[in-house]
């Protein structure tokens, strides 16, 4: 397995775990939210670097 299908599982399983807790709504920011965070919390220079990468995977 690919390390983004690793992620994508565990994002999935923590969504799960997360609904009856919090409910769905919260739940979905939890999933969405935080990856989105993370990536706004990188220094310009590492997202570029980010973007350069993934794109290099995309032409595979």
């Amino acid at each position: 397995m690919s390390t983004r299908t690793k992620i994508v599982i565990g994002g999935v399983a923590v969504g799960l775990l997360l609904m009856p807790l919090i409910g769905f709504w919260m739940s979905l920011l939890v999933v969405v939210g935080l990856p989105a965070l993370a990536y706004l919390a990188l220094d310009p220079g590492q997202r570029r670097r980010l973007r350069r990468v993934s794109r290099k995977e995309l032409g595979r």
